[in-house]
């Protein structure tokens, strides 16, 4: 039987590139708080982008895709869902708002669990949002035919589904209060234990990631709502994937080992946190124009660059001003345009 205890992990011991890992996210936490207070409208704009890339994201690792511009019609209430995958983006960006606006109020429960889920799925009119599943779920590979190949993992029953969050919950809020688990420790094993539980029949993955920014907030990481963690997670998926399935071996015999989802949420959070810095530098480069700070991003970069990955780069400066520095790039032969007019980017010219 499945049990949960997490005073056990006071005396868990990290291997030494878990320790490295998590000694250099302590240190680059420290990075984005001296800017947090100098540049409140570059920090603005970050959140913007960050909220964008985390909804196209997140739902992009579940197979449910649409454009930027109509994910941002969405975020903004500028436009009702159109399709049944626009109504699960829209519902998963309006939790994502809520956990940005209010993580310090929001307290770990079922009960708040349930409620995400909800309004995950509320404009898609699933009756079964806000429930927990009344199928078992079976996590498999399955061919082109939809014939599973091979089962991965066998979540709890139904009928232990209800108990079995509610135990994590409590034993995480325990752990954390009591015994003094570092939460960077914690948190990981926490989302671990919230997926192979799998609780609901839709939107395990998708909560599993709003889940690990509110947790991820409230303990003072709030990198995510600067830079999209979901994005680096679907940008590295098949590592996901494998720590997952690592950590998940001999769980429902309570003899798994949760260090390489640990190890691997680690890895994205200092992954956050550096792409946090190298924004910082680019946009803090203030004695530069807003043209040389375009041509700085070339002179950086091997290979092609979007219009679209300059925006995110150098969110302070407008649209207008970023087209203007490239057409003005490309006349001076600094910089090519590449691509058809559905894939445009732009290179820069080696002499």
């Amino acid at each position: 039987m499945k049990t949960f205890d997490y005073s056990k992990y006071k005396t868990f011991a990290l291997d030494a590139e878990a320790v490295s890992i998590l000694t250099k996210v302590y240190t680059m936490k420290g990075t984005q708080r001296a800017f947090m207070d100098s540049a409140p409208a570059v920090l603005e704009a970050f959140t913007t982008i960050s909220k964008i890339e985390s909804t196209e994201a997140s739902n992009k690792i579940e197979g449910i895709v649409a454009t930027k511009k109509r994910i941002n019609a969405l975020l903004k209430y500028k436009s009702k869902p159109l399709n049944r995958s626009e109504a699960v983006i829209a519902g998963y960006g309006e939790v994502l708002a809520s956990i940005h606006e209010s993580y310090n109020y929001i307290p770990l429960s079922v009960n708040i669990i349930l409620k995400f889920h909800r309004d995950l799925l509320k404009f898609t009119g699933l009756e079964y949002g806000g429930r927990f599943k009344n199928t078992q779920n079976i996590i498999a590979e399955c061919d082109a035919s939809g014939k599973t190949t091979r089962v991965i993992f066998e979540p709890l029953k139904p009928h232990e589904t209800p108990d079995a969050v509610n135990s994590i919950c409590e034993e995480y809020k325990v752990a954390l209060n009591y015994h003094s688990i570092d939460p960077l420790i914690l948190i990981p094993i926490f989302i671990h234990d919230f997926l192979c539980i799998h609780p609901f029949s839709d939107g395990n993955g998708r909560m599993s990631r709003l889940l690990t920014l509110l947790l991820f907030y409230q303990n003072g990481f709030t990198i995510g709502k600067y830079i999209s963690i979901e994005k680096i997670i679907e940008k590295t998926k098949y590592e996901y994937y494998i720590a997952l399935e690592e950590s998940s071996d001999k769980w429902n015999e309570n003899a798994s080992s949760p260090l390489p989802f640990i190890k691997y949420m680690l890895r994205v959070l200092l992954c956050a946190y550096a792409d946090f810095e190298e924004r910082v530098i680019i946009v803090s480069k203030e004695k530069l124009t807003k043209i040389d700070r375009v041509k700085r991003i070339f002179d950086q970069t091997i290979g092609k660059i979007t219009k679209d990955k300059l925006i995110e780069l150098l969110p302070d400066i407008s649209k207008s001003t970023i087209n203007l520095a490239l057409n003005k790039l490309v006349k001076e032969n600094y910089i090519k345009i590449v691509g058809d007019n559905k894939n445009i980017a732009f290179v820069k010219i080696y002499q």
